[in-house]
């Protein structure tokens, strides 16, 4: 069954502005209509398969986030740029703590969650899909509204998990609710307004539809925050996305030409230096 929704997900207005036919490459080459508000300027999937149904896109070793069976050279290379960002990340949650308590929201196989236990976290994992989680070495949960008070967290993460979420709002809420007092909300997401989005377009490999609902500039994402009574601290890059992104997409253009995305995604944080929006970023918030 398909949803069509009617208000924006994050300000409610009703007139909305034709964005792009995208395809779902990746699996089941289906096209999707994507939309943005003419008021907040979100970019949603409209129509979009329900809770339910929006299960069977994620049905793939194709999907990678939650794949570790792979040894293709793009995953291969995947692996490799994610033992980087794992040290990115744990760098750049280390200057915010307030305390040692962290949720990790949308934990998908665990690599974060463990390794941030492996260095003293207090780690509780999260995720829908619970049987990509193996092999974990912290606990987890399937119901953040069954956390007490006492058990709320100094740090929640979201890597690259707010755009699938049906209840967007719903979602950010919630997870405001179990932040302790000063605490953080570190939230990764695709960037609108990137230079390999706007390379790219319709191919541009994060619209991932339909499995990716929303698609953020950091206007859009701010207000959305904003709505939820939460602020933006900071914003960090994600740098080494553009590339990965831009391989991608020269697969979806029939290219596969590995030495252009190197170049598209240069050019994409080259660019961003001045401008600020690289291909994915990371948003600090607080209650």
């Amino acid at each position: 069954m398909y949803q069509k929704l009617e208000e924006c997900p994050s300000c409610k207005h009703t007139l909305f502005t034709n964005h792009l036919i995208c395809t779902d490459y990746s699996i089941s080459q289906e096209s999707f209509a994507l939309v943005r508000c003419n008021k907040c300027g979100l970019v949603f999937t409209n129509p979009r398969p329900d809770e339910k149904n929006i299960l069977e896109y994620y049905k793939s070793d194709q999907y990678i986030s939650h794949a570790n069976k792979s040894n293709s050279l793009i995953n291969v290379l995947y692996k490799f740029a994610r033992s980087f960002t794992l040290r990115s990340k744990y760098r750049l949650i280390h200057k915010y703590k307030k305390g040692k308590r962290l949720l990790d929201f949308g934990c998908g196989t665990g690599h974060f969650a463990n390794y941030m236990s492996a260095r003293g976290w207090d780690v509780t994992g999260y995720d829908p899909q619970m049987e990509s989680i193996n092999n974990l070495k912290i606990k987890f949960i399937d119901n953040i509204q069954k956390i007490s008070s006492e058990d709320k967290f100094h740090v929640i993460t979201a890597w690259h998990v707010l755009e699938h979420v049906h209840d967007l709002k719903g979602t950010l809420k919630l997870l405001r609710k179990q932040l302790k007092k000063g605490g953080y909300l570190f939230i990764a997401v695709p960037n609108l307004n990137s230079y390999d989005a706007k390379h790219y377009k319709n191919y541009w490999a994060a619209y991932d539809v339909p499995r990716h609902l929303y698609h953020f500039t950091q206007s859009s994402f701010k207000s959305l925050a904003s709505s939820c009574k939460l602020s933006v601290v900071k914003v960090h890059p994600m740098k080494l996305d553009s590339f990965y992104v831009s391989w991608l997409s020269e697969k979806y253009q029939g290219n596969n030409n590995v030495l252009s995305a190197i170049k598209t995604g240069l050019k994409s944080n080259r660019l961003a230096r001045s401008s600020g929006e690289y291909s994915s970023l990371i948003y600090v918030l607080k209650a």
